[in-house]
């Protein structure tokens, strides 16, 4: 093979190691960003894990109906860490009346907050103020 021959394979080889760096500066880039979003979304949905977990070991119950919005927004609030929450459902599917737990509760607007002996707290609470109730620290 002469010399010349010799440089332009070196040459084009010199290209082709390039260009595979590059793809795989590319793919390691794809790589990274898809981790990132996945710590990104794990931690939104479970921040709340450890909060949630506190709230119940205090003794709070959250009193719920399966079709109602604010109760949804209620749960939305926790993302995945509801499944931690201590939840009453008081819908009978089928029925018009409430869950006898409820009814001994005295539950009559969703969602309602009970905090040990206290009476239940009606409405949409916020993290902080279930903090407060509680003495749980939030993340």
């Amino acid at each position: 093979m002469s010399e010349e021959r010799r440089k332009r394979q070196a040459e084009r080889e010199g290209a082709n190691d390039g260009r595979v760096k590059k793809h795989l500066t590319w793919g390691g880039i794809v790589i990274l960003l898809a981790g990132a979003y996945v710590l990104g979304w794990y931690h939104k949905n479970h921040k709340y894990d450890a909060f949630a977990q506190c709230l119940t070991a205090r003794g709070a119950k959250m009193y719920g109906l399966y079709w109602c919005p604010h109760c949804a927004e209620q749960k939305e609030k926790f993302g995945a860490s509801f499944r931690y929450v201590a939840y009453v459902e008081c819908a009978i599917k089928d029925s018009k009346e409430l869950a006898p737990a409820c009814k001994m509760a005295g539950v009559k607007l969703f969602p309602s907050w009970q905090f040990g002996v206290d009476p239940p707290k009606e409405g949409i609470l916020d993290m902080d103020t279930l903090s407060d109730k509680t003495g749980c620290s939030l993340p």
